[in-house]
């Protein structure tokens, strides 16, 4: 269904092609807005204050308001029909899910079958011929017999033990429906929602025999082939439906689409599927050749107020022992979260999230309409929840983006100097876009990694390399990529936190790989970086202590200059280093006997929700007491080391600019251990050791 950007949230919106770019590459801008732009500024975010810098930035369109379409459906166009001499049978299978109102299930001129307030309709050319109730969540096989002598529509479904058919007659179809396209899911008008439903096995039949189309298990790049001629028949899948889904031919001996590709062969559409956008450039920039790689934003402003839309500048080349990956998968799963206000309190407002609300976007922690999970998404499209000024509703502080810029913020203030790779840059570069750097720095929440980005990491430690991993509940979900695109297909692991997915529905249409917990695979969280997510909660953060271990010579240094055995006790997440979501340990699920501990936090409040996963051989006992979060650091016997804040708060716990604290003296004795502190120009090493020295520990902003 078409529509207009609903602005009332905010007034303008956009997004940038690329997302991430380096320097002499180009980054175009496309906005809607709802009034006129006075200037467009580029915006250095990640100093600890704003850098606005002299770029020049060439106006290539007008912005105005813009529109897009919502619902994905299939379509025939009618110049592929009319390779055909006639159409007299259309056959199709159909899975029905939660439908309002009507909707159109087939439409080829003035023939329409329709589904209104639950019941089959066929019209023809507005007369109703059938109506007839319509069963969901059970595979049915529609038939079309258009043939001029005896038109029938028959529906049968595939489940014996919810059996229905619906064979009924009707009158003369309409003729020449090869001068027409046939929609499938949608009607021609597109002024209606679209049909939320399982498609398969399309079939038309015509004087030169049958033609067929079948979902391939792997999400294609281009209209859909037919086979059944010479000459083949394009389908066009329009707005990014799903594609992997299981079909009638399922029977559960297998969760494997490779190997049963057959059961796997069906589509499910959804009225609020949003493909990547197209909007037209509105403003283009050409990064400079000395421009540092960061994080970035166009700000867009007008008469009384600004917008500003993100970017990532990323390095052409190794220039520090320090890389630090930008957590673009975490920002764009979690980029225009709906948080419908009956299931969560809003602790604070938040524009972003009535700008999604109002124009019914979903993230990837979302679900239709239909309650299927949201499952793949694109970066062509407004993120209006990541900005550097976001506060989480569902918390009322910073979350993402706003909590990793006060890190970097933090490094820029000490002269900490990275170099900057995005998760896409890692998964498309592997191995080696790592090597000749020492050490790899994460985000707060560096949640989701597609299989290719978890074996670089793994390979970089194998070969010497350390990470030093600033977040909680990272390295946990299993993501794939194509292009602008991300797929997540969520585990039943995840029940209770967000959608959870049918285990046979696992697998990613992008690799057809299973999705889910990277440690259902052996990788990711317990086995490579010591711990996973052991509570989340949205109330008060907690501090670290230290542990007896921490006194040991083989990480006593990490303490230097820490003034209290307990630390972390403010911040700006939940006024803390520990909290949100948190990890701990478990030698049963993956953890290295040569992890150690080193800083364990406890008595969080009731209301954080522990990982249900985890069994307790000691029963309700063991697991009040493994209510926790647990640093660690392990050395690794390639000569690297990995060391776990275990915290989506600690980076937020970090003192505000010309301020020092434990956090802070921790995080700059762990960077600097790892070769990445340089003075920047005329702040020479000593100086700046001698100045964090004096620094006075403070509360963080």
């Amino acid at each position: 269904m078409k529509r207009a950007v609903d602005h009332d949230a905010m007034s303008v919106v956009g997004y940038t092609t690329p997302w991430s770019a380096k320097a002499g590459q180009q980054i175009n801008l496309s906005l809607s807005c709802d009034r006129p732009i006075k200037a467009t500024r580029i915006c250095r975010l990640d100093k600890p204050a704003p850098e606005f810098l002299a770029w020049p930035i060439e106006a290539v369109g007008e912005p105005r308001h813009r529109h897009f379409d919502q619902g994905s459906f299939l379509f025939v166009r009618a110049g592929e029909l009319a390779k055909v001499q006639a159409v007299h049978g259309i056959r199709f299978e159909l899975f029905l899910t939660r439908n309002g109102g009507a909707r159109t299930i087939l439409e080829a001129g003035a023939l329409k079958l329709r589904l209104r307030d639950g019941a089959f309709a066929l019209e023809i050319g507005g007369e109703t011929f059938v109506e007839r109730k319509a069963p969901t969540g059970v595979w049915l096989t529609v038939e079309l017999d258009l043939r001029q002598e005896q038109p029938r529509l028959r529906i049968k479904s595939h489940d014996l033990l919810a059996p229905y058919e619906l064979r009924e007659g009707f009158g003369s179809p309409a003729r020449n429906l090869q001068a027409h396209g046939i929609h499938f899911g949608a009607s021609a008008t597109h002024h209606e929602p679209t049909l939320n439903a399982k498609f398969a096995a399309i079939r038309l039949e015509t004087p030169q025999g049958t033609i067929a189309w079948d979902f391939p298990t792997l999400l294609p790049t281009q209209p859909i082939l037919s086979s059944g001629r010479a000459d083949p028949l394009l389908l066009d899948v329009i707005n990014q439906p799903a594609f992997c889904m299981t079909s009638a031919r399922w029977d559960g001996s297998s969760f494997e689409p490779r190997f049963v590709p057959s059961h796997y062969d069906a589509i499910h559409c959804h009225d609020d599927d949003i493909g990547p956008l197209e909007w037209p450039a509105s403003h283009c920039v050409t990064i400079p050749e000395n421009a540092r790689p960061g994080v970035y934003a166009f700000q867009i402003e007008w008469e009384d107020s600004y917008e500003r839309v993100v970017f990532f500048v990323t390095s052409s080349q190794v220039s520090s022992p320090l890389l630090y990956l930008v957590p673009t998968a975490t920002y764009l799963a979690y980029a225009d979260e709906y948080l419908p206000d009956h299931l969560y309190e809003w602790k604070s407002d938040d524009r972003g999230h009535r700008f999604a609300v109002a124009n019914n976007l979903k993230s990837l922690y979302d679900y239709h309409s239909d309650l299927s999970g949201v499952s793949i998404c694109s970066y062509k499209k407004p993120k209006v929840t990541l900005r550097d000024d976001y506060d989480y509703p569902l918390c009322g502080c910073p979350h993402n983006l706003p909590v990793d810029l006060h890190f970097l913020r933090f490094c820029h203030d000490n002269g900490i100097v990275f170099d900057v790779m995005t998760d896409h840059d890692l998964h498309e570069c592997g191995i080696d876009g790592l090597r000749g750097h020492q050490a790899v720095v994460t985000g707060s929440h560096p949640e989701y990694m597609s299989i290719e980005m978890e074996q670089a990491l793994r390979q970089f430690v194998a070969e010497g390399g350390s990470i030093a991993y600033l977040g909680g509940n990272g390295f946990a979900a299993t993501v794939a990529f194509k292009d602008d695109l991300m797929e997540l297909r969520r585990s039943p692991l995840e029940a209770g936190r967000t959608w959870d997915g049918p285990v046979a529905e696992q697998a990613l249409s992008i690799t057809n790989e299973p999705g889910g917990y990277l440690r259902s695979r052996g990788r990711g969280e317990f086995s490579l970086i010591g711990g996973a997510i052991s509570l989340m909660g949205f109330e008060g953060a907690r501090p670290f202590t230290r542990t007896d271990e921490s006194h040991e010579a083989g990480c006593a240094w990490l303490f230097e200059g820490v003034e209290n055995a307990t630390f972390g006790s403010d911040g700006i997440v939940l006024g803390g280093a520990a909290g949100y979501e948190v990890d701990a340990t478990d030698p049963a699920l993956g953890t290295s006997a040569d992890t150690v501990v080193i800083a364990r936090a406890t008595g969080f409040p009731d209301s954080f929700f522990q990982d249900p996963t985890r069994w307790c051989e000691g029963g309700d006992t063991q697991r009040i007491a493994r209510r926790c979060a647990e640093m660690t650091l392990r050395k690794l016997a390639a000569g690297g080391l990995i060391f776990s804040a275990s915290s989506v708060a600690w980076c937020g716990a970090l003192p505000a600019a010309g301020a020092m604290n434990d956090v802070g003296r921790i995080t700059f004795n762990l960077l600097n251990r790892l070769g990445a502190t340089k003075g920047e120009p005329g702040r020479e090493i000593d100086k700046l050791i001698g100045l964090i020295t004096r620094k006075t520990a403070s509360s963080s902003r």
